[in-house]
């Protein structure tokens, strides 16, 4: 559901953006690959880490489908095939997903990936208790980048940047060596990453990162593609790519098969396609398009989209954007308040 209009600061914001948003995402070239251990990275925006093109997503692996054995098993596959990006967050399974995850990088393996983890706190209290439940969990003492999460309401980036919001817990855990970079997510609208970043800029602050939707039928509605990703380069942002598939619901389509969903989300300017995987199958088909990978030439792309375009005029597909079914947030809003799950 979107948040009711507030006045003319958001019109403002709007309006402000509108320049840098007109060309849209057609166009722009995909990151430069540096293949290594089978899979080529990319850099993580003016951050300059090189991540694996393709992140591993936490949520699935912590799916009541698999044991703890064969999630920390999987997560070890992955990293070993050369999948080196982390994705987890704080609420993910009840906490479920960071504990394996934790599991998975004992015996050297957290020195061979870039771990992020998300946050749902509002206030500074929630998120710094938080933030110390999801290092003892990843059994770390500080994680590469901690995002946001969730930025889903048109109220969130004032929250988020109140004197005791999230972004004072971020920026004081950051200082103490906690965390390296910081970022956002969000997946309902495009204009509220817009005002997010705008609120950033007001307050002098740049995100190391931003987490979007990206695929291919985003392209068609509410785009975060045409509207978000440009500005998100013009300020050298690390871009992270999600619901390639739309958690399954894309696929059900009918339009679009898994392998050109992941191909289609590569080949766009993005530093990390983050997928989910619950299971070896899942993984060799990340592995196979990552592997072989080549960007979508433009007529691969024209008709890409003209075959998905009946199916995604109407977001039945994208159910993030026009449901609350993907909204942790919506359905638990204790967790904006406090530390406990």
């Amino acid at each position: 559901m979107r948040e009711p209009t507030r006045g003319p600061s958001r019109r403002g914001f709007l309006l402000g953006m509108a320049g840098a948003t007109t060309a849209g995402a057609l166009g722009m070239k995909p990151k430069e690959d540096v293949v290594k251990h089978g899979v080529p990275k990319r850099k993580l925006g003016r951050t300059g880490e090189m991540v694996s093109m393709l992140g591993l997503g936490g949520a699935h692996i912590g799916s009541g489908s698999l044991s703890d054995d064969d999630a920390v098993k999987l997560i070890r596959r992955a990293i070993d095939g050369g999948i080196t990006f982390m994705d987890n967050c704080w609420d993910y399974n009840g906490g479920d997903s960071e504990k394996r995850m934790g599991k998975a990088l004992e015996g050297g393996y957290r020195k061979r990936v870039f771990l992020m983890t998300k946050l749902d706190g509002r206030t500074k209290d929630a998120a710094r208790g938080q933030l110390g439940q999801s290092l003892e969990r990843l059994k770390t003492d500080h994680i590469d980048l901690v995002q946001v999460h969730e930025v889903i309401r048109m109220t969130d980036p004032d929250r988020v940047f109140e004197p005791n919001g999230t972004l004072a817990a971020l920026v004081e855990a950051r200082r103490e060596g906690k965390l390296r970079f910081i970022g956002f997510t969000g997946h309902k609208d495009p204009s509220i990453h817009l005002k997010m970043l705008e609120t950033a800029k007001q307050h002098g602050f740049t995100f190391d990162t931003v987490q979007m939707p990206l695929n291919v039928m985003d392209a068609q509605y509410k785009s975060f593609e045409h509207a978000v990703l440009p500005v998100a380069l013009e300020r050298q942002m690390g871009v992270l790519g999600m619901k390639s598939m739309g958690s399954g619901d894309i696929l059900k389509s009918g339009v679009v098969k898994p392998e050109e969903c992941l191909r289609y989300a590569l080949s766009l300017p993005t530093s990390v396609v983050i997928t989910g995987i619950d299971g070896d199958e899942i993984l060799d088909q990340a592995f196979s398009v990552a592997r072989s990978f080549k960007p979508l030439a433009s007529d691969e792309r024209t008709a890409l989209l003209s075959r998905a375009a009946a199916a995604a005029k109407s977001g039945k597909y994208e159910l993030f954007k026009t449901s609350h079914k993907y909204d942790g947030t919506e359905k638990n809003k204790h967790w904006l308040e406090e530390a406990r799950i």
